[in-house]
């Protein structure tokens, strides 16, 4: 094992955990540079380069001689795991229309959470560790291919003015779709905004954008520490370690169909908080679950599934929403520095989880509950993008956050004429 083979026991038991954390700082990093790579020099560029790196330092990572070799390649494959990540996401988001959006979004996900479903297995049958790490690793390498399959995205083209590239595509996209190309499209022109290379002031510049961006960058932070928190929970809290982490995957399942039932019908903003306020409740409950009901074990795990519903069903949804809520011009670069704190999360909640938990063994389910309640309240301030066309521009957001608050203000006022009536 990775323990025994680095002598991460007694004293050095605390480098398990930073192990873990140096991937996600690694993400950190990698949301940083290439997100920005990518709004500057392409998506599909930087998602092929982002592959190839993972492919590389996951076989050193498999092979590394010591432990600090380890750890700095470990780093490495944190850096481009999330540029193939954010990258994928965008690159597919982009090129579909609005209607199809919301499905090929969720369905992303739906095969991460197969991709957890099958690693249990993977782990079953594979006795070592650099086995499992080149199970996972390899791939990666197979995904280069899509270079000659994936074409860029239309809209980054016509963002940096390569309107006949972008043109080229859709016209290849509408026959394999047997549809016409408006000879409108044609007439697509840029302004300068448009073609201005992405900064994060950007993304703190104008009011709905700073809003959307800090409580994005909250709900990025509360998702990854609650989900993480769980999924990690499983290897302190006894039990067949395969058997729980297959079932806590096959859990996940039902949270995407949740959502393609419902963020159609009701919004995007609804199924996020309740979402988010289901999770933190019945971490909540867990914790405090009475020890009168200890002889009723289904209960308590009943209450805890619900809870990795929830915050499951959060952090699809938070994928989402941030790709709908950023202009083209900043899309991956803010989608990546917003999930930027999803790696942050990730980096706190190993050390917070096993620490704490030696404290006491559910302090650390209070801290996943009052977060993802809180979550739950303030993500229903940012505006609803159910129907509403990707934002090209920072303006294009500023109108969209205008418009609702406008709607929810003549609500507003329409309840109130009606209360005396």
């Amino acid at each position: 094992s990775l323990l025994s083979q680095f002598d991460l026991v007694c004293v050095n038991a605390w480098l398990l955990d930073f192990t873990q954390a140096i991937l996600n700082l690694g993400f950190l990093a990698g949301a940083f540079t290439l997100g920005y790579a990518a709004d500057r020099y392409g998506r599909i560029i930087v998602y092929l380069i982002s592959c190839l790196g993972v492919g590389i330092t996951g076989i050193v990572v498999a092979f590394a001689p010591n432990f600090p070799v380890f750890v700095i390649f470990r780093f490495l494959q944190g850096v481009f795991g999330k540029g193939t990540w954010m990258t994928c996401y965008v690159i597919v988001t982009e090129i579909v229309g609005s209607k199809q959006r919301r499905i090929v979004g969720i369905v992303i996900q739906m095969f991460f959470t197969l991709g957890i479903i099958i690693l249990p297995g993977i782990a079953y049958f594979i006795p070592n560790w650099q086995g499992i790490q080149l199970a996972i690793t390899l791939p990666n390498f197979l995904f280069l291919l899509y270079y000659w399959v994936v074409p860029e995205s239309p809209r980054w083209l016509i963002t940096r003015k390569k309107g006949d590239k972008a043109l080229k595509i859709l016209r290849s996209i509408a026959k394999c779709n047997g549809k016409y190309l408006s000879p409108n499209y044609s007439e697509i022109t840029v302004t300068d905004e448009e073609v201005s290379n992405p900064s994060i002031l950007d993304l703190v510049r104008t009011p709905q954008m700073r809003k959307c961006t800090l409580i994005l960058m909250f709900a990025w932070f509360t998702s990854a520490v609650v989900y993480q928190g769980l999924v990690m929970r499983l290897g302190i809290i006894g039990g067949n370690l395969y058997i729980d982490f297959f079932i806590s995957g096959v859990v996940e399942l039902p949270g995407a169909l949740l959502i393609l039932l419902t963020i159609e019908r009701v919004g995007r903003r609804l199924p996020f908080a309740a979402s988010n306020i289901v999770a933190g409740v019945a971490c909540l409950v867990t914790a405090f679950l009475p020890e009168v009901f200890a002889g009723i074990p289904w209960l308590r795990t009943t209450v805890a599934t619900l809870g990795r519903l929830g915050i499951t069903m959060a952090f699809e949804i938070v994928y989402l929403v941030n790709s709908e809520l950023y202009p083209t011009t900043l899309r991956n670069f803010g989608v990546s520095l917003c999930s930027g704190l999803c790696d942050l999360g990730g980096i706190i909640a190993p050390f917070l989880l096993f620490r704490l938990a030696a404290v006491w063994l559910e302090l650390p389910l209070i801290i996943f509950g009052v977060l993802a309640s809180l979550c739950g309240g303030l993500v229903m301030l940012l505006p609803e993008t159910k129907g509403i066309a990707l934002p090209e521009t920072v303006d294009d957001v500023e109108k969209l956050g205008r418009a609702y608050s406008y709607k929810c203000g003549r609500k507003k006022k329409t309840q109130v004429s009606n209360s005396h009536l």
